[in-house]
């Protein structure tokens, strides 16, 4: 790894494992340290191999997709009793659309047989409701219910393969929709007529615009609208610290006076910081700084093939630490508010529950914004992650060094195709119009890349051994154990998560007996967290279970917990400050004098890497 990149207070070295005397070591003969060498090389030639199939399947694992399929069908061959109820619903729903058929025939605006999925606004336009294409949206709609029906419930069949045959088979059905044809989708149809044909060339040419732009690696068309340090991420602050994983940065305070205890941000390093400091009027850092709080963020190093060897450890020592050491040099002897975001939330709690083991007590309260701590549950995300996917990712990562953000990109796309690929199609290329560019969108297209080391680490030891919950995530030496946190806790979980589902983030109530405020609100991954006051159609709910309080299940919370109109973010304020001292004077930007100059303005150079 790199030297840090300015001078100032190192982190103090890990403690060494305690080893046994040279003579009481194990001493392999030379014949055993041939044979391990021979081991390794037999692994890279496998590696080599899943690297270069996995450039043909787009990352993807045909084993999995094959186990799965397998189990699935061979446990539908001896299962009479499955095969008789498929029958039996596929001769209903053949009757349902057949009266369907005699309704339209009398009467053309007859009732739908059959209505779609909540979230799936495919068949919204009125046209649908007319035949012939009523009847065709009815047929996929009872189509794509039978379907589902085969692919679930069948007895003996593993879960992870079932859910995983289920979204193969929600893929292929997709690409079939009759709303992804210009032939049978009424509004591409009128759109056609109402513009002699122009919007079919407008579309084309949409298309090839945007396969250029992806042939240079560009970012969408209209990206460049939002460009950072200019109209996101203009919160004024400085860089106070730079090591070779992060840029540390001091917001300048815009009360004249603060809360003594500040706070730290740690976002995902799978995403660039300024998710929090978007447009002046949706930014949370901004915000946070406005409500009187002295605020620091992270700004993740983007990796590149160098920094391969990246640990998840590093991670925690070269950021969170790092962080809380300079915050401790620039405010001495004052607690500091822990807020993580995503990925950044799920090291934060390593970090607290290591600090917890010794003793440290610099955290005053934690802050999780749609983290999760037990994945046990981690959503359709779950589907890119068993063993055999595993190794396929691994083998890219070791070959590259790094996990490709396009990489990344098709993995979330894949998981909400209706939304993120079949609309945009629809939209872009059928109806020739563009999505008007927005600040979330732009940055949702600035990403980043994962070292091969810590994402590996993180997929096997969180994802699918699931060692933080189960209290065996070892640091340096030392179970890192949520239980040990003592500190309350702020919890943000969104309704339509599909990285981080909210009943996942809900489990911190079954590792932790601290304070447990938990916010459930509407949104997703990312629109539910950039949930600014103003914003129409916000609501959230809201409780808290006291220390060593009584657990309950989600949905007995969802019954209790009281509803508010509006954003989360005034609750949060609200919470920090019942849980800080009595305001003070603002304090200075960064610590010449300890070590921690001033470096340059926010946003920082690391946010610019590509």
């Amino acid at each position: 790894m790199a030297a840090p990149a300015t001078a100032g207070p190192s982190l103090p070295a890990p403690l060494p494992s305690p080893e046994p005397p040279a003579a009481a070591r194990p001493q392999l003969p030379p014949v055993a340290r041939e044979e391990t060498l021979g081991r390794e090389g037999y692994r890279i030639f496998d590696r080599m191999r899943a690297a270069w199939s996995a450039q043909l399947t787009g990352g993807l694992s045909p084993a999995a997709a094959s186990l799965a399929m397998h189990d699935w069908a061979m446990h539908l061959a001896a299962a009479p009793g499955k095969r008789m109820e498929l029958a039996d619903k596929a001769n209903r729903k053949a009757a349902r659309l057949l009266c369907h058929l005699a309704e339209v025939a009398a009467k053309s605006d007859a009732p739908a047989c059959i209505e779609p999925l909540s979230g799936d606004y495919r068949f919204a336009d009125d046209r649908w409701r007319k035949p012939p294409f009523s009847i065709w949206a009815q047929a996929f709609l009872l189509q794509q219910q039978w379907w589902h029906n085969a692919t679930n419930e069948v007895p003996g069949v593993h879960p992870h393969h079932q859910r995983l045959v289920s979204f193969m088979a929600r893929q292929a059905l997709d690409v079939f929709s009759p709303s992804n044809s210009p032939l049978t989708n009424p509004e591409v149809i009128a759109r056609t007529v109402q513009t002699g044909g122009m919007n079919l060339m407008q579309g084309t040419l949409n298309w090839w615009q945007d396969m250029a732009r992806q042939a240079a690696g560009q970012p969408p068309a209209g990206a460049e609208d939002f460009v950072v340090g200019r109209d996101v991420a203009v919160t004024p602050g400085k860089v106070v610290w730079r090591n070779h994983l992060i840029e540390l940065i001091q917001y300048a305070p815009t009360t004249g006076t603060v809360h003594p205890e500040p706070v730290l941000i740690v976002p995902a390093w799978i995403m660039k910081y300024y998710i929090l400091d978007l447009s002046p009027q949706n930014s949370l850092i901004r915000y946070l700084v406005a409500q009187g709080h002295t605020v620091f963020c992270i700004s993740w190093r983007n990796p590149t093939a160098e920094d391969r060897d990246l640990s998840l450890d590093d991670y925690r020592r070269l950021g969170v630490m790092a962080a809380l050491e300079a915050i401790g040099a620039i405010l001495p002897e004052r607690r500091t508010h822990g807020v993580g975001y995503c990925l950044g939330g799920t090291l934060l709690t390593i970090a607290a529950a290591e600090m917890a083991h010794r003793g440290d007590r610099r955290l005053a309260s934690m802050t999780l914004l749609a983290a999760q701590t037990d994945f046990s549950e981690p959503g359709e995300l779950a589907l890119f992650i068993d063993p055999s996917q595993l190794h396929v990712l691994e083998s890219m990562m070791w070959s590259r060094g790094y996990l490709s953000s396009d990489q990344m990109a098709g993995a979330f796309q894949l998981l909400r195709s209706n939304d993120l690929i079949w609309s945009r199609m629809v939209h872009d290329y059928l109806m020739g119009e563009r999505r008007p560019m927005i600040d979330l969108m732009a940055w949702n297209a600035d990403s980043t890349r994962m070292p091969w080391r810590m994402h590996s680490e993180y997929l096997q030891r969180l994802y699918l051994d699931n060692e933080l919950a189960a209290g065996r995530f070892m640091v340096e030496g030392r179970p890192a154990a949520i239980q040990n946190i003592r500190v309350p806790m702020f919890v943000v979980g969104t309704e339509r998560d599909h990285v981080a589902p909210w009943r996942s983030v809900y489990k911190i109530h079954y590792l932790s007996s601290s304070a447990v405020t938990f916010v459930l609100t509407s949104g997703g991954h990312n629109a539910g967290i950039v949930s600014e006051p103003g914003r129409p159609r916000r609501r959230y709910r809201i409780a808290l279970r006291e220390e060593n309080g009584l657990c309950l299940d989600p949905d007995s919370w969802t019954e209790a917990a009281e509803p508010h109109l509006g954003s989360w973010w005034p609750a949060l304020t609200g919470w920090l400050a019942q849980h800080s001292g009595a305001p003070v004077a603002p304090p200075p930007i960064g610590a010449p004098d300890r070590g921690y100059p001033v470096l340059g303005d926010a946003p920082g150079e690391y946010v610019f890497q590509r």
